[in-house]
């Protein structure tokens, strides 16, 4: 809170506390009949309600300004995020032109290799009649170990999974 708006609202408050005082003494000399302490009283009355519009005027000052502050704050967080926002798209937009611009591995196949691969189409379409390569089927399975070697399983051995 505002210190001008807290210092209104309490003089404010006190004001009208004190107020009440002068109200009953001139409610106690109007039953009396009393004009002059009548008169006295009011003039404190009054005293006491200018304070309190004072001080009340100094609350509103003080509201005022409290909203002026937040809206300039409030502005501020907007840039801020607005600002925070737009250098995010701009990264985001870097990496989407970066993953475009990675280059893709290639395969160059060398002069043998074209040979070779015509060689094996040329006796493939002899026997078959067809242009397809066909992988060589004719290997056994192979099961690596861990480091990566073959592993040597003997035709006799046997596996058995229980569950």
């Amino acid at each position: 809170m505002h210190t001008k708006t807290m210092e209104g609202l309490v003089g404010a408050s006190t004001n009208m506390k004190q107020l009440n005082t002068p109200m009953r003494v001139f409610k106690e000399a109007r039953r009396k009949g009393d004009t002059a302490k009548m008169d006295r009283a009011m003039d404190y009355v009054s005293d006491f309600s200018g304070k309190v519009d004072e001080y009340q005027k100094k609350a509103d000052e003080g509201m005022k300004e409290e909203a002026e502050e937040l809206k300039k704050k409030e502005e501020l967080e907007r840039e801020k995020a607005i600002e925070k926002r737009r250098e995010e798209k701009e990264k985001l937009e870097e990496r989407i032109e970066g993953s475009r611009n990675i280059q893709a591995d290639t395969v160059q196949v060398s002069e043998e290799g074209k040979i070779l691969l015509k060689d094996a189409v040329t006796s493939d379409k002899q026997i078959t009649g067809t242009e397809a390569v066909k992988p060589d089927m004719g290997k056994e399975p192979v099961i690596y170990t861990e480091t990566g070697e073959v592993s040597q399983m003997g035709e006799g051995s046997n596996i058995s999974i229980s569950v």
